[in-house]
């Protein structure tokens, strides 16, 4: 049968305290138990840890194994300390002299994480006032500044752009004279060419 060390449920609804206990590992967690060890409550400030020592050695060189929980607790309570010192042949007044230093440590362990450290009250440090005004009046100047340019812009654009057609008319009308002049000289050319054929024949003839 294997036996296991842990935790059994007692007490009231929301007031919970526990049982430390020897059960056989094949029963429920709040059966029936082989042996009582101690009990523990939570809820006290320290919390309450009472453990029967040789009962709880006894328990664990029979090869009884402790869950998570109970290994804790036995160590904080000193058994863990007591078990291991004695496979090692200590002294009884030796293990008991390490098991009291232990208690002690750790009661005092537990006070000063328990015990709330001061406050310390901080001086309020009132908050300045931002300068707001001056961000607020720098960026309509930047705005205008911005406007400026871009006025200016449009304004040239608009001037260029009769310039532009004035240009394109002037061009499209030295185009125009020069097409019409080179249609003149084709006209004064092809009239002449028939002139001059009768001359050539008139000397033909006389010769």
């Amino acid at each position: 049968m294997a036996v296991k060390l842990r935790l059994t449920r007692m007490g009231r609804k929301k007031r919970p305290f526990y049982r430390i206990v020897a059960i056989d590992s094949r029963k429920r967690r709040d059966g029936a138990y082989l042996d009582k060890i101690g009990h523990y409550d939570p809820l006290t400030r320290p919390a309450t840890l009472v453990i029967d020592h040789d009962v709880a050695l006894k328990w664990l060189n029979e090869g009884a194994t402790p869950s998570d929980t109970v290994k804790n607790l036995f160590r904080r309570d000193g058994v863990m300390l007591r078990w291991d010192m004695s496979k090692r042949d200590y002294d009884q007044a030796k293990i008991e002299e390490a098991v009291k230093a232990h208690r002690a440590r750790r009661e005092e362990q537990a006070l000063t994480k328990e015990s709330p450290e001061p406050v310390k009250q901080q001086a309020k440090v009132k908050p300045e006032p931002k300068a707001e005004e001056p961000k607020e009046e720098a960026k309509p100047k930047a705005k205008a500044e911005d406007a400026e340019p871009k006025e200016e812009a449009k304004a040239e654009a608009k001037a260029e752009e009769p310039k532009a057609e004035e240009k394109a008319e002037k061009k499209a009308e030295a185009s125009t004279a020069a097409e019409a002049d080179k249609a003149d000289e084709a006209a004064e050319a092809k009239e002449a060419a028939p002139a001059e054929e009768p001359t050539a024949k008139d000397d033909s003839k006389k010769e």
